[in-house]
């Protein structure tokens, strides 16, 4: 029974030391690897989409948000920005909005993104960069 407390301690463990790893310790930042690249937020975007304050409530409430699709193709050099305007942070796929923050990114390669979306009633987001 300690083995498998232990077990499962190292589990939770590795889980949280890959998400801090893939959305950063301090939330919202932008994240830059193959294929995603910073924006500035002063420079417009193909896609933007903006989290509405009190959508944390209103899904704590049940009701099901659609605030981007689920799933969304672009192609390299276009980009994308989420405005969160909600109190709380939200999921949207590999990116992580922090409560009153914006994330920028441009795609400068192909590839396919994929992740929980907690403003989308499916709960997933799948972002498809095509060359």
């Amino acid at each position: 029974m300690i083995r498998a407390a232990k077990s499962r301690r190292v589990a939770v463990a590795g889980v949280l030391a890959f998400v801090v790893a893939v959305v950063g310790c301090s939330g919202g930042d932008d994240i830059s690897g193959p294929g995603i690249v910073p924006v500035n937020d002063s420079e417009s975007a193909t896609y933007e989409y903006v989290i509405p304050l009190g959508a944390g409530d209103a899904l704590d409430a049940g009701t099901p948000l659609e605030i981007l699709p689920a799933e969304l193709e672009v192609s390299v050099g276009e980009s994308i920005r989420i405005v969160n305007n909600d109190e709380r942070g939200h999921n949207v796929g590999p990116f992580f909005v922090g409560a009153h923050e914006t994330l920028s990114q441009r795609f400068s390669s192909a590839g396919e993104f994929s992740g929980v979306c907690t403003v989308h009633p499916s709960g997933e987001f799948v972002l498809v960069v095509s060359a």
